[in-house]
């Protein structure tokens, strides 16, 4: 078998001087290069497209006051006063006309605000028990009562005269002294407390919360 004579095509573009060949094929053209997609910082995605939204950074207690209904205004407060002191004075009226010979009850004034919530924080210290009942004490409330007072001594601060400020003074101290004394009676009745079957209930103080 003949063998089939070899082919040779210069496919060279140029000549040996740099300059192209007429007789060179044309280029066939170059898929285009894909370009790499952009890579994009972490700051880059941080940074939300359109107008960017401020945080909000106002302190809570601020915040909270936004929500507070707006005031009265004066002639509301003076609507509110003048419709409370009527209401008050036909109250007094019916309740003299039902107890006769009853004197009118007292205004109120800060000395008697303290002596109200003292003689509470006493009630709820087992004050107000009858001979040989056993005492309830509230200790949650009896707390309250107390801090009242606190906030009361505390607000007032040099706002009072000589006698509501010993007053006051001597309010929180007895509340306080009785509040630790009911506290420790009632450490010694549990760490004393019988257990077993002829176990009996404690003649102290018991609390109801």
């Amino acid at each position: 078998m003949a063998d089939k004579p070899f082919v040779v095509n210069d496919r060279r573009k140029f000549n040996a001087d740099g300059d192209p060949r007429p007789d060179a094929p044309p280029s066939e053209p170059r898929p285009p290069r894909e370009q790499p997609a952009p890579v994009e910082s972490s700051a880059s995605h941080a940074q939300p497209k359109g107008p960017q939204a401020v945080p909000d950074l106002k302190p809570a207690a601020e915040a909270d006051r936004e929500d507070l209904p707006p005031p009265p205004t004066i002639e509301q407060n003076e609507q509110a006063v003048r419709a409370y002191d009527a209401t008050v004075d036909r109250l007094d009226t019916a309740i003299r006309a039902a107890n006769p010979g009853m004197e009118r009850v007292p205004d109120m004034s800060f000395e008697r605000l303290i002596q109200s919530v003292y003689m509470q924080t006493i009630i709820q210290l087992g004050g107000g028990a009858e001979p040989g009942q056993q005492p309830q004490v509230d200790l949650l409330g009896a707390r309250q009562s107390i801090d009242m007072l606190g906030v009361l001594a505390e607000k007032s601060k040099g706002n009072l005269t000589p006698a509501e400020d010993r007053l006051l003074s001597s309010a929180l101290f007895e509340a306080r002294m009785g509040f630790l004394e009911v506290t420790q009676l009632l450490s010694r009745q549990a760490a004393a407390k019988p257990t077993g079957p002829q176990a009996t209930a404690p003649n102290g103080p018991s609390i109801v919360r």
